[in-house]
Formats: C-alpha cells, structure tokens, sequence
C-alpha cells in the first residue's frame, strides 16, 4: 500500500500543518504552482526526515513557475502507483470539462486517476465515461481568492484508490 500526500497551487507558502498531514505519507505529490524551487526542497527534506520508507516528491510545472521548477519538474506526468495508472497536468480541467489536450491523452491513453490543480477548487469526482477518478486538491497555498486551504490524503493498494480524505487547514 502507498500512501500520497496530494497538493498544488502553493503560490510560494507551505503551511507547516501541512508536515503534520503528511506524516505517514509514502509519497507527496505536487499539482502545480510551486511558487519557488524552495517549496519542493522544503517537501523532501521533511519526507527525509518524516516516516517515509524513500522520499518520493513527484511534480508538474504549473503556470506561474519559472525555470527552476519548470527544469525539474514536466507539463504532463504519467506513472503507474502500484497498479494504478497515473496522469497529472496542472491546466487540466475536470469531467466532462477537460482541457482538450487532455481528453484526447485520456481517451488514447487510459488512467484510472487522473490529477490536476489551477483552479484552486477542491473536487473529488469520477468519470464514469473515461473509468477515471479525478482529483484536484484545491490550495494548499494563500495566494487567490479560495477561503479554505485544502489538500488531500489517500491510499492506493493493488488497483484500489481508497481512505480519501479532504483536509483543511486551518488558519
């Protein structure tokens, strides 16, 4: 069993709460808008330090990242967590209203979980149409016009995306 600690649109703040969360994650997964290359370090050295078996940070650029981030980290990132494969795109819409690039990769290329960020609204949705689970984590961070910083824990085992929970920081 994997356990992913799930956020994005940090915008240059990573809540210290948020370390607390994320404690007996395996992995933390980034959905976008970073900020800064020091949010990323920030994550990884708290997953070497925290109950993590190998810190894993996996990541996608978003729009407001420069080069440093956009160096390291791709546009589109696919994977497969245990036996379940994975795609993340910051842009990148939601069932049915996906970005078109999107839909087409979906549509050609299959992934159970599919993740994205940019709108700082928080949805945990299925697509019946594409067998897909969505997810965007809202904001973790406290730039844009959100009221409720979130992100998002969850399991994966075998095939099974399971024990999702929807946190709130508080401020």
């Amino acid at each position: 069993m994997t356990r992913i600690g799930l956020l994005s649109d940090t915008h240059h703040f990573l809540d210290e709460q948020i370390f607390e969360h994320f404690n007996n994650c395996d992995e933390i997964w980034h959905a976008g808008d970073f900020g800064t290359i020091e949010i990323a370090e920030q994550l990884l050295r708290f997953q070497t330090t925290a109950s993590c078996k190998t810190p894993v940070l996996r990541g996608v650029y978003g729009n407001i990242d420069g080069y440093a981030i956009r160096s390291i980290y791709p546009e589109i990132l696919r994977w497969r967590c245990e036996g379940v494969e994975v795609m993340m795109k910051h842009i990148g819409g939601y069932p049915p209203k996906y970005n078109p690039e999107v839909k087409k990769e979906l549509i050609a290329n299959p992934a159970q979980l599919f993740i994205s960020g940019h709108s700082h609204i928080l949805k945990v949705m299925y697509d019946a149409k594409l067998d897909c689970l969505h997810m965007n984590p809202g904001a973790a961070g406290r730039q844009g016009w959100q009221k409720v910083r979130t992100v998002i824990r969850f399991a994966i085992e075998d095939k099974e995306i399971k024990d999702c929970e929807v946190i709130e920081l508080v401020k």
